[in-house]
């Protein structure tokens, strides 16, 4: 990535185009980004579907919350993907630090599926959990967003938590990256939106591959908004 082109905070109309009005990987479903969620189901069926995979996704997510190392700070998991057959529905955890959640839980994935068949009591369909570890975790937008959250709660200032972050994005060969930070930012009284880009982030164009999270930090001063936008050139994995 190149230097530093751009860094400000609110009046962002400038710069704010086509992909910041809808959410990125939705905007380039089809040509770079595919679904997380991959299963058929009749229209009276679609919502039942999209809340027992919300169910699944919140589950994973507050059991390897639980069980990984207190010490990493982390969840590291980059997304969840599910896919769903006739008689068989596969669930696929990408996680940056695989190997801190199994070595801290060796038996994660036996646990998981017994706590899934428990919740939703699948009787006709076989369950198959996978994890799978992610080449270059920081240039994964949610642990980079995770990342900085957990520098923040530590009270770091916001802008040494993203400069940070941006170097480790810059050894994970990202072509650019895009932070925002919404709320009360260091514990100032009045809420305020900052953001920093490095390199290219074209948000316009639907060819470019970018990776976005949402992400929400919980901090003694109250609640900030995370967004992340990466820009990369092919898959990660």
């Amino acid at each position: 990535m190149g230097p530093r082109r751009d860094m400000g905070r609110r009046g962002m109309g400038h710069w704010r185009g086509m992909g910041q009005k809808i959410n990125p990987l939705g905007f380039r479903l089809g040509t770079t980004q595919s679904h997380h969620s991959l299963w058929f189901a009749q229209p009276k069926n679609y919502s039942e579907g999209l809340q027992e995979d919300q169910k699944i996704r919140n589950l994973v997510k507050n059991y390897v919350q639980k069980n990984m190392p207190l010490y990493s700070g982390t969840e590291g998991i980059a997304r969840i993907e599910i896919q769903k057959r006739i008689d068989v529905i596969q669930i696929i955890i990408f996680m940056g630090f695989p190997k801190l959640l199994t070595e801290n839980s060796p038996r994660a994935i036996e646990e998981l599926q017994i706590n899934l068949q428990k919740e939703f009591l699948y009787v006709n369909q076989k369950l198959n959990i996978a994890i799978k570890g992610i080449a270059k975790p920081y240039g994964n937008p949610t642990i980079i967003a995770e990342f900085i959250a957990g520098q923040l709660k530590k009270r770091v200032s916001f802008r040494k938590a993203i400069k940070k972050a941006i170097e480790l994005t810059e050894q994970a060969d990202t072509k650019g990256i895009q932070v925002q930070i919404a709320g009360r930012i260091d514990g100032k009284e009045i809420a305020r939106v900052e953001w920093i880009r490095e390199g290219r982030v074209p948000l316009q164009t639907i060819r470019a591959k970018i990776n976005y999270c949402s992400y929400t930090a919980r901090t003694i001063y109250g609640v900030l908004g995370i967004k992340i936008w990466i820009f990369i050139d092919k898959e990660e994995e």
